[in-house]
Parts: C-alpha cells; structure tokens; sequence
C-alpha cells in the first residue's frame, strides 16, 4: 500500500496559476483543480472563460464549488510540509541547508557530519546518536559545501590552519608542502579569531562610519556638480542663443545694407543709362538729318545747318561711370574667426571628455626584461627602457627580441579596454603600439596588422601610421607623450597626443582573439644621436566633473 508521503507528493497539489499548494481548491468542469481565488481572477482578467490547463472554453462561467477532498488533502499536505521544517531555527548562515539523505521532500539539516560529508535531519541524524561507530564521528551545525572542506590534494578533511600561507589544510599537508610553515590546529586559530575579533569588528565600525561619511560626500558632491553642471548649461545656452540672435540681426542689417547700396547704385546707373540713351537718339537724328541735307540741292541751307548739326553735346561722358565702394571682407573675416574660435574651444572640450573616459581605463604597466632585446637597459621600477648601444649577454629565451632594440610590458590583455602612457621626448626615432602575442621576434619583419602589430612611427622628423602601405601623418606639434588606447572586444586601437588631447589615428574594424602586448621599440641609439629613453608614465585620474569647475 502507497505509504502517505508517496500519496502526498507536493507537485500534485500544486495550484498551476499561483504555483502554491492549493487554498480551498475548486475543480471545473473539464476536471482540472485550481485555487478559487485564481480562477476567479484569471476569468476575471481574459475576455473568454477558458481552463488555464487545457484551453478548453466555457459558454458560461460555471459556479464552483470547494472540493472537500482535495481540500483535506492539500491541508494534511500542508501540515506535513510544517512538522517536517519544524526543527530549531537555522544558525545565521546555514539557511537552505537541507538534508542530504530524504527524497521527495527534503527536511532542513540540524547537523552535518565532517566524516561522512553528509548533513542530516532529526530523523535521518538518529544512527549517528545510536551506533557506536558513527558516534565518532565530528558533527557541526549544518553548512553548505561541505566538499569545501577536503583537502584537493590529499582528499582528507582540512583540520589545521597554515597562518604562512593563510590556508586551510589536512595532516598530510603538514608533512609535505607546508612541512616548514607555522601550522596549528583550526581550534588553535579559531581562539586567536576571538580574541581579536573585537577589535576586528572596531576596524569594521570604524571603516563603515568612514566610509558612510565619504558616500554622503560623494553624494552631496554629485548633488552640487549636478546644480554646476545646470548652471554651466543654461549660461551656455544663454550665450550661444545670445550669439545667434546677434549674428543673425547682424546677418539681416548687412544684408539691408548691400541691398541699399544696390538701389542707390542702380539708381545712378538709371540716370545715367536714360541720359546716354538720349544723347543716342539725338546723335542718330542728327546723322540722319545730316544724310539728308547732304543730298539736297539747296546748298545754301545746307552749309547753313551743318554747323548746327555738328556741334558737340554738352556732357563729357569719358570718366562717368558705376562704382560700388562696398566691401564686406572684414567682415567675413570676423565672422570666419569667431567660428573657428568656437570651434576650436568645442573641439578642446570634447577631446578633454574624450581623454578623461580614456584614462577612466588605464592600466598599470612594467616593462618585460624577458623580452627587451639585449641592448636594452630597464629602470628597476620597470618604468624606463633605454638603448645601452653595447649588447648584454643574456640567457636565451623564447620571448626576447633579438633583431631590434624592441621590448613588451609584462602585462597582456584579452579582453575590455585599456589605456597607457609613454613618454617619447626627445628621442628622434621610436615606434609605439599593441602586437599580438604572437608576433615574431627573432626574424625581420614589417609592423603592420597583417603580421599581429597596430603602431605609429616617428623618424627622419615625420610620423607614420605603420599600416601597409605606410601612411605620413601631418601634426601640428611635435609629440612629447603618446597616449595608447585599446577596446579589444570592439577590435579599436587609437593613439592620441596627451598634451593636446587629440586623436593621431586609429585602427578599427579588427577581431582579436589572442593576447594583446603594449609594444616599445626605441629604434638605434646611433651613437647618442637617439639617447633619450622610453618611459612609462602615470596616467593623471581625473573625474568628468571636474571639466566644469
């Protein structure tokens, strides 16, 4: 016969809307059970009257009733569910432990066992009370993990506490790898934790309250950035509305102007044309009447008129002319220079934004003395490379350039983004930028993407993008500080010059897929004429907000 529990399965009587054992259950029609509540409010809330389960439609709502049977059930399920979670309330970090021996229904652990790694329920904890040999075993409150607590490498329980190496470990632990270090028993270091515990938690409260009163700072900072930030704005706004209005009532005044200028102008030009196109006719008249006189026959008349007709006009029109004195280039010039200071304040301001989110994303470098070449010497914080000019004699090793006085940071990177700083003052040849981590080092070869390398060049006194072909880029200064940006999952890499703040070019469209290496190659010292080294510099951490102060 199916024992109680094997009948009273929970997902039997489990209501499909709420997903909770059922609350006076009603059963419709099609057979299905739910919670009155929710079937109610699900009819309630769709346009047709269907079972939620089987879809199948009902032309009425039909009246429900409680199902008595399923109701007593699913309360005898419930107390159930009540007896069996009924034991003392968990230890502060032990919640959800459960017991690792019942099925279906698991009860809430009251203990676990260190030799067994298992953890128990009252019921299923009852052999470890009875039989002698599981008496010996260690019990403890119930925990989560308890294979957190085996030795990997010994697979035996982690009783000792090695305070060298701040860790956990078995007896054999001891005689092997931690043979030498300061180990004790776990109980030993427990009483050092409660005999400093209190001034641990004063460190804690003190800590809190600090760091409760630099939130509120930061809080009431951002609170008054934001208030500057509006201020800064609405006067921007202001001022360029200003401008705007000015230049654009400025605009319609010398437009007015040209245009009266025009008038008077073609005015004089009228009066003028009416009087030439009047001394024409007269002219024409003139040569006509002259025509016909001098086939005439009365010679006296015509002696006598001719001198008439040939006497001059009396207006000189040899210097007359329309000359427009009007000339706007200052003008235009004022104006083309106010844009381009506009401009230019703009372009400064986004390039500052731009580099301040770039140096949100710097990262701290060293170079690699495994793979600088052997004429190279590194400071010994490993912030500074030079060209010695006379090669060192240095054990062989895969990673080191052998072909050029080249170098690598210690640091790689296979994903996100980073940002650095180098200092190129002075020196007259260098290359700068990011290879792969595959990128030859024993054989010469072009830097170029197509063999793992994305930099910029400086030599003979001009600056190159290392692309195939090359590419000579123009700069409007001399490059002190190069800064180096990298969004490896965007496949951008993008140099800048520091002390300007703008963009010197950039790579884009790449996919990586192995690890990224900040490159140097200081290019010969050729006898001191290249002595300045490279150096990797701090890069300054500034907030957005401060643009606005």
């Amino acid at each position: 016969m199916a024992t109680a529990r094997s009948l009273l399965s929970e997902e039997k009587f489990l209501c499909c809307v709420c997903m909770e054992v059922f609350t006076k259950p009603v059963t419709t029609p099609c057979g299905h059970n739910f919670c009155s509540a929710c079937i109610h409010k699900y009819w309630d809330g769709s346009a047709i009257c269907q079972c939620p389960l089987c879809k199948r439609t009902f032309s009425q709502r039909p009246e429900l009733h409680v199902n008595t049977f399923v109701s007593e059930l699913a309360a005898e399920l419930k107390t159930l569910v009540q007896i069996k979670a009924s034991s003392d309330p968990p230890l502060p970090g032990t919640d959800a432990v459960l017991c690792d021996i019942c099925s279906e229904m698991k009860g809430n652990a009251v203990k676990s066992c260190l030799t067994c790694l298992v953890s128990f329920c009252e019921v299923h904890l009852e052999p470890h009370q009875r039989v002698a040999a599981l008496k010996s075993h260690t019990l403890l409150d119930p925990v989560n993990n308890l294979d957190d607590r085996m030795c990997k490498v010994h697979n035996k329980i982690t009783e000792l506490y090695c305070r060298t190496d701040q860790a956990c470990v078995c007896v054999l632990c001891m005689k092997t790898h931690h043979k030498s270090h300061d180990v004790v028993p776990i109980e030993e270091e427990f009483e050092v934790v409660l005999a400093i515990k209190d001034e641990t938690m004063a460190n804690f409260k003190q800590m809190i309250q600090s760091r409760s009163e630099k939130i509120a700072e930061i809080e009431s900072s951002v609170d008054e950035r934001q208030k500057e930030a509006e201020r800064e704005k609405e006067a921007s706004v202001q001022v360029f509305s200003d401008l705007i209005s000015s230049l654009q009532r400025n605009q319609a005044e010398l437009v007015e102007g040209i245009e009266e200028r025009y008038r008077a102008t073609k005015q004089k030009a009228d009066g003028f044309l009416t009087d030439l196109r009047m001394d024409v006719a007269d002219l024409q008249s003139r040569s006509s009447h002259l025509e016909q006189l001098s086939q005439s026959e009365d010679h006296h008349q015509c002696v006598q008129t001719f001198q008439t007709l040939r006497s001059p006009l009396n207006k000189d029109w040899t210097n007359v002319g329309v000359h427009c004195h009007l000339s706007l280039q200052a003008v235009r010039r004022a104006v083309g220079l106010l844009k381009q200071t506009a401009d230019q304040i703009v372009e400064e301001l986004q390039n500052e934004i731009k580099m301040k989110r770039m140096r949100e994303h710097a990262v701290d470098l060293t170079f690699d003395p495994d793979t600088a070449h052997s004429s190279l010497t590194i400071s010994q914080d490993g912030k500074q490379v030079e060209d010695a000019d006379t090669e060192q004699i240095l054990p062989s090793n895969l990673k080191r350039f052998e072909m050029y006085p080249e170098v690598l940071s210690k640091e790689g990177f296979t994903a996100g983004t980073f940002y650095y700083e180098v200092q190129v003052k002075e020196k007259t040849q260098w290359i700068v930028g990011v290879v792969r981590e595959s990128y030859e080092r024993k054989e010469v070869i072009a830097m170029s993407a197509e063999y793992g390398g994305w930099a910029i060049e400086f030599r003979e006194g001009s600056y190159y993008a290392c692309t195939s072909p090359e590419v000579q880029m123009t700069l409007r200064e001399e490059l002190q500080k190069v800064g180096v940006f990298v969004d490896y999952d965007q496949g951008v890499i993008s140099f800048y010059d520091v002390d300007s703040k703008s963009q010197i070019h950039s790579y884009t469209g790449f996919h990586f897929t192995e690890k990224m290496y900040p490159y140097f190659c200081l290019q010969w010292n050729n006898n001191g004429t290249n002595w300045a080294p490279l150096i990797i510099t701090p890069v300054p951490r500034t907030h957005l907000s401060s643009l606005l102060l």
